[in-house]
């Protein structure tokens, strides 16, 4: 399942460059007053017919898919969850840190996760719950990726959604280590990055809903690190009536 998966992550992301590489996309605002783009659903369309194809007995929830309803979903077993186009701010700034997230979910936990950050040519992925890989110009590594003894505790926080409460978090982190190193980043590279051994801690102390995190979850929890909900030692649950994840915690265990 997993080769699929990275294959249709990859014939979408193509498309997303294609619109990228544009002078001027269409792009609008939607009622949450997040932007949305031809690219966001060019990438929805062909995910969910590739995904009809390759595996017509499983269901799949889209952050573009506005005809499911909870009702339609609730009793869901197993299904995928995408985002189709995860990081349109920075996909709009130009700035290449975007991902196609494509994640399995199986009893309200994500198995199988696919993160492509098509304008890097950059994926992430898991094969189950123990294995979880990056691959980059054609070098895969397995995650976490040994990076030695670091000077510095590294905080990753969003390029496009920096708040009060995650400076405060920044701040006491400060506190406790003599060297902090923040790092910004967009999209669920973020996660990723955790996943990778590059950061040490994510803290999103803001909305998300669940098709921005699902995918690289499942490659944290592969990789030996956590998503837990923040202040808890509760994993974040998928296939709920409101989709907005709460605040949340992604660690890696510390050498």
């Amino acid at each position: 399942m997993i080769n699929d998966l990275i294959k249709i992550s990859k014939i979408a992301g193509k498309a997303i460059m294609e619109v990228y590489k544009k002078n001027e996309f269409k792009k609008q605002i939607k009622a949450d007053q997040s932007p949305v783009t031809e690219a966001d659903f060019a990438a929805h369309r062909i995910i969910i017919s590739e995904l009809k194809k390759c595996f017509p007995d499983i269901p799949a929830f889209s952050e573009e898919s506005e005809d499911i309803s909870y009702e339609d979903r609730k009793d869901w077993k197993e299904y995928f969850l995408i985002d189709p186009l995860d990081g349109t701010k920075e996909f709009i700034k130009r700035n290449g840190e975007f991902t196609v997230n494509i994640a399995l979910i199986k009893n309200n936990s994500p198995v199988l996760g696919v993160v492509y950050a098509p304008e890097k040519d950059l994926l992430y992925y898991n094969t189950d719950s123990n294995h979880a890989y990056k691959e980059e110009n054609g070098i895969k590594h397995e995650l976490p990726i040994k990076q030695g003894d670091k000077d510095s505790f590294v905080m990753v926080a969003s390029r496009s959604h920096m708040n009060k409460e995650t400076k405060d978090f920044l701040e006491e982190l400060q506190c406790k280590f003599e060297n902090v190193e923040l790092v910004n980043m967009g999209s669920s590279l973020k996660l990723c990055l955790v996943a990778e051994g590059v950061a040490d801690s994510y803290p999103r102390l803001g909305p998300t809903s669940e098709w921005d995190t699902a995918a690289a979850h499942a490659i944290v929890k592969a990789s030996g690190g956590e998503v837990l909900q923040y202040g808890t030692d509760r994993p974040l649950v998928y296939n709920k009536e409101n989709v907005l994840n709460p605040n949340f915690e992604v660690t890696r265990p510390y050498n």
